[in-house]
């Protein structure tokens, strides 16, 4: 869609008041759907770390990387949680290019979730124009919402609980997630929504990290999170442990949590740009995956809602 129509005539819902994390993400990874104050503030944040762009576009490498790996791996659905707005190499585009390349007919089912108007349109539209709604569905949803958000994601009808779901949240959860209290719930709505999955399910998770960063990114990490904090959305940078706690007992897949550039670089594609840091840790972005054992202790039978009263 043409940038005029963006800065002229936003679609209903959307607040301009304040720059989007959704937006600004795809304002840097070179997409359309923005508006000139997330471009301004888009700018701002590639002015304290330059880097940002090569950053995002590492996350977006390790999304690309991890539906192929799961796919091969026998995966059929994903719950896209956090999908943002749509850009190159989305997950139904993906596993549908993998199925093809290896000379199946494409069957992978894919929910996609967000709660910015602007995301859930642009997904809506892709869908109408290259998707199956046999197979490809987008919700509007909340993740501090989790039982709504799983609720909505099963009528759908395209996930079935009887069979292994990815549950895709990939550089979501440091953006602060606060319910009516103020209090930060992610941790909580994650552990819900882990619970609704069955046995031999996956979790991948991105989160931005000042953990075992270069000490020469730590200042311009830190005027980011002033920036986001002030005048978007807060986030925060958590610790590699805190990160890790997010899967739970999960068995996490090989080659473990790493930075975003090291998960399994020979799933890039042949298609994927080159992304070369000084150091992995320059990717500031904490990455893993985790399968869900048959046996977790965190387990809702045959992902049916359960009262948390």
């Amino acid at each position: 869609m043409p940038q005029e129509i963006f800065d002229s005539v936003p679609p209903v819902g959307v607040n301009l008041d304040r720059p989007s994390v959704a937006r600004v993400y795809d304002y840097i990874l070179g997409g359309t759907a923005n508006w000139a104050i997330d471009r301004q503030f888009g700018d701002q944040v590639l002015t304290k770390v330059p880097l940002v762009k090569d950053i995002a576009l590492a996350n977006r490498l390790f999304l690309n990387r991890t539906v192929r790996y799961l796919t091969r791996q026998g995966v059929r659905q994903f719950l896209d949680i956090g999908a943002g707005v749509p850009t190159a190499g989305n997950t139904h585009q993906l596993a549908d290019e993998l199925a093809m390349e290896e000379g199946r007919t494409p069957d992978a089912r894919v929910v996609y979730v967000d709660n910015e108007p602007v995301a859930v349109a642009h997904a809506e539209a892709l869908l109408d124009q290259e998707g199956d709604d046999r197979r490809h569905a987008v919700i509007e949803a909340d993740l501090r919402a989790p039982d709504e958000l799983w609720r909505k994601a099963l009528d759908t009808e395209l996930l079935d609980t009887s069979e292994p779901i990815a549950m895709l949240i990939i550089a979501v959860l440091h953006v602060q997630q606060p319910d009516h209290t103020g209090r930060e719930v992610g941790p909580d709505a994650v552990a819900r929504l882990r619970a609704f999955l069955p046995g031999g399910s996956y979790v991948a998770i991105s989160h931005a990290t000042d953990d075992g960063v270069p000490p020469d990114i730590a200042p311009g990490l830190a005027d980011i999170k002033k920036l986001y904090d002030s005048s978007s959305s807060k986030v925060i940078w958590r610790k590699h442990e805190e990160i890790e706690a997010l899967l739970g007992d999960y068995e996490v897949v090989e080659p473990g949590w790493c930075w975003t550039s090291e998960w399994h670089p020979e799933e890039s594609g042949s298609n994927a740009p080159a992304i070369t840091f000084p150091a992995p840790n320059y990717a500031i972005v904490w990455a893993g995956v985790g399968k869900k054992p048959l046996s977790s202790t965190d387990s809702i039978s045959s992902g049916r809602l359960e009262s948390t009263e």
